[in-house]
C-alpha cells in the first residue's frame, strides 16, 4: 500500500468494521459474534467482507468446520485490541484531568483469589483515598488477561499458563491445592488413605485443570491418582466446584487455605496426598501501555511495592 493510500485509509475506513472483526476473532465465528453484538449474521459477514475488500487482504479462512485467522488477520487483531483499549480508556483519562487522585479502579480477578496481601492493600488504599471507588469483576483467568490486554481492567489477579508479551507479570502469591470430598462421599471421614485409594473415583474440577493449562500440576496429580478419566463436572468458578464436591458429585481439587474453614466445619474432607501438594502461583497482571487514572496507578503501584517488599515465603499460603 502506497503512502497516499495509507493516509486515505485512515480517513475513509469505517472503524466499526475493526470492532466487528475483533469480536469475530474473539468469538471464533460469525454466529457467536452476531449474538455478542446483537446483530444479524449476514450483517457480520458483510462487515467482514467489506473490511477484507478495503484492506485487500484475506483476514479469516472460512470453510465448513474451519475457522482460521490468517497472518494478516492476526496482525490486524493485535492492532484492533490496542485501538479498542485506547478508545475505552478515553472517559477515564478525561475524567482524571479534574479528579486528580480520585477515580474508579476496575480490577479483574479469577474466582478463587484469597489473599491477605490484596485485602490489606485495598484497605490501606481506601484509608488514604476514601473518594476512590472500586469495581471487582470475577471471570476466568483467560478472560482476566484478555481484559487487561484490552485495557478494560486496570490490572488482574489470576492463574497464568502462557504469558502475553504485551503484559507484565508478578507472582502475587503461591497457594497449594488438595483433593477433597463432601459429607455424602464414601471416603468422607476415613483416615490413613493413600493416593491409590482415589483411583477410579469420579471427580469434578476447574476448566483450567489440564496438562496444557494453568492448573497443570493439579492435572498431573489427578492423572497419577487415576481420577483423570472420570470427570463428571467442571466450572471456572471455585464456588461451583466446591458446590459439586459438597453435593457428592465426586472428589475435586481446591486451594487449601481457601477451604480451611469448610474442613473445620465438616463440609469438606481432606484426601491424599497429605504431603507435597501441588503449588500454584497467582499472578498480578498489568498492561504497561495502559493509561491509568491516578487511583488505578496508585493502587497498582501499592500492590507492586508490597510484592517487592514481601519475600515469596511470606506470600505463600499453606500447606500447614
Amino acid at each position: 500500500m502506497k503512502k497516499h493510500e495509507a493516509q486515505r485509509l485512515a480517513w475513509d475506513l469505517d472503524w466499526n468494521l475493526l470492532r466487528t472483526f475483533m469480536v469475530v476473532v474473539e468469538e471464533r465465528g460469525i454466529t457467536a459474534a452476531a449474538e455478542r453484538l446483537g446483530l444479524k449474521q449476514p450483517t457480520i459477514s458483510n462487515a467482514l467482507a467489506r473490511l477484507e475488500r478495503r484492506l485487500d487482504r484475506r483476514l479469516i479462512e472460512r470453510k465448513p468446520n474451519v475457522f482460521e485467522v490468517t497472518r494478516a488477520g492476526q496482525l490486524l487483531y493485535a492492532d484492533c485490541v490496542e485501538i479498542f483499549g485506547t478508545v475505552s480508556r478515553l472517559p477515564i483519562r478525561l475524567r482524571d484531568v479534574k479528579e486528580e487522585v480520585t477515580g474508579h479502579v476496575l480490577i479483574a480477578v479469577a474466582s478463587h483469589i484469597a489473599s491477605p496481601l490484596f485485602d490489606e492493600a485495598l484497605s490501606d488504599f481506601h484509608a488514604r483515598h476514601p473518594r476512590a471507588t472500586f469495581g471487582i469483576q470475577v471471570m476466568t483467568s483467560l478472560d482476566v488477561t484478555t481484559a487487561v490486554a484490552q485495557k478494560r481492567a486496570a490490572f488482574g489477579l489470576c492463574l497464568v499458563h502462557t504469558q502475553d508479551p504485551r503484559l507484565d507479570y508478578r507472582v502475587f502469591y503461591r497457594e497449594f491445592f488438595g483433593f477433597f470430598c463432601g459429607p455424602t462421599h464414601r471416603l468422607y471421614g476415613r483416615t490413613g488413605l493413600a493416593l491409590e485409594d482415589l483411583r477410579g473415583e469420579t471427580s469434578v474440577s476447574f476448566q483450567t485443570d489440564h496438562t496444557s493449562d494453568a492448573l497443570r500440576p493439579v492435572a498431573l496429580l489427578r492423572a497419577r491418582a487415576g481420577v483423570d478419566e472420570e470427570v463428571v463436572g467442571v466450572s471456572s468458578s471455585l464456588e461451583e466446584v466446591r458446590r459439586m464436591i459438597t453435593a457428592g458429585l465426586g472428589i475435586g481439587p481446591l486451594p487449601l487455605h481457601v477451604v480451611r474453614r469448610d474442613v473445620r466445619d465438616g463440609l469438606l474432607w481432606r484426601l491424599p496426598p497429605y504431603q507435597d501438594p501441588p503449588a500454584i502461583d497467582i499472578h498480578l497482571v498489568f498492561n504497561p501501555q495502559a493509561s491509568l487514572n491516578r487511583a488505578e496507578a496508585g493502587l497498582l503501584a501499592l500492590l507492586c511495592e508490597r510484592v517487592e517488599a514481601l519475600p515469596l515465603p511470606a506470600r505463600t499460603y499453606g500447606p500447614e
